[in-house]
Parts: structure tokens; C-alpha cells; sequence
């Protein structure tokens, strides 16, 4: 049983953080691009923008592939073949809904902060039972500008009516966080693909798992947040302390 203590808010990132949604993101990229006259778009090349909002991947798409449809165009299409795909099922990271279901109940103050449309957030979210637990949700297309600029977590702290220094963001890309970096908020780190543990972006982060989810554990999680003693030194691949 997780024991409760302080009570920061915590801004989740939402794709690769709280859902393994990135291969319905794929699939959507790769069905899109093909009905464009791209084909055969790979993984490692949707890699390349995982933390990176779907506006700013398909401008930097569009330039790449010299598409000639509108980014508001290809925008609206990838979200509809996105929605397809999600509704078919979406894994939620077990040690997340642990931890967001203790938070929830101990009263912390919970958003979340993604580079989603606020059309897929709201149709991840509610396939999942984690829906009503987070019902303040703050989407890149809200703001001016998505990861790594920080609007998307100052505009979750603004509507939470706290400061983002006592705010904690938990991420999966190093552009998310530097994001909270930039944003003045503490950073839990999970990357996503492990080759990026040793990203630069994830330089910042005030507690990092090179492993990712496979090593996280929402126990350690919540100690760190509210400033519990550290546990005994973890496993290889478990969480390192800035």
C-alpha cells in the first residue's frame, strides 16, 4: 500500500506516460503519410518525434515530405485515423494507474499536460478508467506553443491555481521534459525508448528510470514526490536521483 504524504500537483503527460498510445500514433502517421504518396514510413522515423506535438510533427512531416495539404488538413485526417485506431484499445502502464489512482485518493491536485489534439486526449482518457480521476486536461493545440516550450505545463499549473514550482510533471520524452524544466517544475522521468535514457533533455529531470516503464515503480514515485527518505539503492535500470 502506498503511504500518503505531501501533496504536490502532478502534471502527466499523457502518450507513453500514462497510455502506450505511440504505436496507435504510428499506425495513424504511417496510414496518413501512405494516402499522400509516402509510403513504407518506419518506426524508427515516427521515433523521432515522440514527445514532440502532432502539429509541430506534421509541419516538420510536411516540409520533409513536401506534402502539399494544409498542417490544420493533415491534422484533422491523422486525428480521425488516430481515433480509428485507439478505440480499438489502449493500454494503460500499470504502475500509472497505481499511482495516479493514490494520488487521486490522497488528494493531490492532477492534470494533464499533452501534445494531443484535446479530441484524442478526451477519447484516450475515456476508454480507460483513469478518465474521471483526470478530468483537467490541457491540450498543445490551448496554447501558443507545444514541447519542449513549457506553455502546455504553465497553462496546467495557471488552471490548477498553483505555482509550477510546487508542481511535479512526469514524462516519457526529453523534449516533455524540458518542457517542465523550462516550466520551473519537477520532472519524474520514464523514457519511452530507452536509447534516449541519456538524452540531454532528460538532464533536468529530478528523478530518472533508464528503464522506463518496465523499471518504474509507483511506490518510489510517490516517496520522491512528497520528499519520503530514499529507499534502499535500486536494480540496475532503476530510478537514478539528480
Amino acid at each position: 500500500m502506498i503511504s500518503s504524504a505531501a501533496a504536490p500537483a502532478v502534471v502527466f503527460d499523457l502518450d507513453g506516460t500514462l497510455v502506450d498510445s505511440e504505436p496507435h500514433y504510428y499506425e495513424a502517421g504511417r496510414r496518413l503519410l501512405a494516402a499522400h504518396g509516402v509510403p513504407g514510413f518506419s518506426w524508427a522515423e515516427h521515433a523521432r518525434f515522440i514527445g514532440i506535438g502532432t502539429r509541430e510533427t506534421l509541419a516538420a512531416l510536411r516540409r520533409e515530405y513536401g506534402l502539399t495539404a494544409s498542417v490544420d488538413a493533415l491534422l484533422a485526417e491523422k486525428n480521425r485515423l488516430y481515433l480509428q485506431s485507439v478505440r480499438s484499445g489502449t493500454e494503460v502502464f500499470p504502475e500509472m494507474r497505481k499511482l495516479v489512482e493514490h494520488l487521486h485518493a490522497c488528494g493531490h491536485p492532477l492534470a494533464v499536460a499533452s501534445g494531443s489534439s484535446r479530441g484524442a486526449i478526451d477519447a484516450v482518457l475515456g476508454a480507460t478508467s483513469l478518465d474521471e480521476l483526470l478530468p483537467l486536461r490541457v491540450s498543445a493545440e490551448e496554447v501558443p506553443h507545444g514541447k519542449p516550450r513549457p506553455d502546455v505545463f504553465l497553462e496546467a499549473a495557471r488552471r490548477l491555481g498553483v505555482s509550477p514550482a510546487d508542481c511535479v510533471a512526469v514524462e516519457d520524452a526529453p523534449a516533455g521534459a524540458e518542457a517542465a524544466r523550462r516550466a520551473g517544475m519537477r520532472c519524474v522521468a520514464l523514457p519511452y525508448l530507452a536509447e534516449q535514457a541519456a538524452d540531454p533533455g532528460f538532464a533536468g529531470a529530478g528523478l530518472l528510470f533508464p528503464g522506463g516503464q518496465r523499471a518504474c515503480d509507483a511506490q518510489q514515485i510517490y516517496d520522491w514526490m512528497t520528499g519520503r527518505p530514499a529507499a534502499d539503492p535500486p536494480p540496475s535500470g532503476g530510478p537514478q536521483r539528480a
